[in-house]
């Protein structure tokens, strides 16, 4: 199947086929199903929820799935029934983010029974926060003074950043705005570091250019920002009140 000819809908389609009744659900979720993407820069995710994994079935994809990842979006995440109900201790961050930001585009989704609790949330948050910055600075050490490189290490790395900002705005009880310059300066603010270089970078990632003198700057910022977030999560205890965090609408 060639790059240019992927689609949403093709996908759905030779997921139908291959996997027939057993197909429960395919999801949308992330930016894409809330039309806050940017085209080119943004992932389309994509959830399938089926009943049983069979490994022939999944060699049929073979084709579709090379094709899905050539054409620049993440490997599609393929869970049981069984598994999507059980898991959400494990992975928090994801399951939250698809709770509130999804678009069924076949079957029914199992929502009923899924919910994203703080401490989880919590542990699950600190640890991606601080992945991120180890990446970061590994990042740092490769692009050296090269500003291309530089410029690149911060675009590619704000989507995963703001996944971890709407989570740290979830630990505080609040529903993340869906414009993501809100979502930054909200983070910013609870946390206490500099909004600027995240906002700077998401303008990147829109188009606006970045000199070589700046993105110095920014990419300095940026770093010291995810080194505050880090600490701040460290110390961070969830109210004892709060339980649940992120809940399904089932109306």
């Amino acid at each position: 199947m060639a790059r240019e000819t992927i689609t949403v809908d093709a996908l759905v389609t030779q997921l139908r086929q291959v996997h027939g009744d057993a197909l429960h659900a395919v999801v949308l979720y992330g930016s894409a199903a809330t039309d806050e993407q940017v085209a080119g820069r943004s992932d389309l995710n994509v959830l399938v929820i089926v009943e049983a994994v069979d490994l022939t079935q999944l060699r049929q994809l073979a084709q579709t799935m090379r094709a899905w990842q050539e054409a620049g979006h993440a490997p599609v995440l393929e869970l049981t029934r069984a598994e999507w109900q059980r898991s959400a201790d494990i992975f928090p961050i994801e399951y939250a983010d698809i709770l509130e930001r999804h678009r069924v585009l076949h079957g029914a989704f199992p929502l009923e029974g899924i919910t994203v609790h703080l401490p989880e949330l919590r542990l699950q948050t600190e640890h991606e926060a601080m992945g991120k910055l180890l990446r970061l600075r590994r990042g740092v050490m490769v692009a050296g003074t090269d500003a291309e490189q530089q410029r690149a290490l911060l675009q590619s790395s704000l989507s995963a950043l703001l996944v971890i900002f709407r989570a740290v705005l979830r630990l505080h009880g609040h529903r993340p705005a869906r414009d993501a310059r809100q979502v930054i300066t909200d983070v910013a603010t609870q946390c206490g570091f500099d909004a600027a270089p995240f906002t700077r970078v998401h303008a990147l990632v829109r188009g606006t250019a970045l000199s070589d003198r700046d993105t110095e700057t920014v990419l300095h910022g940026y770093v010291q920002g995810m080194t505050a977030l880090v600490v701040y999560l460290d110390q961070f205890t969830p109210p004892a009140h709060a339980d649940d965090v992120v809940s399904p609408d089932l109306s």
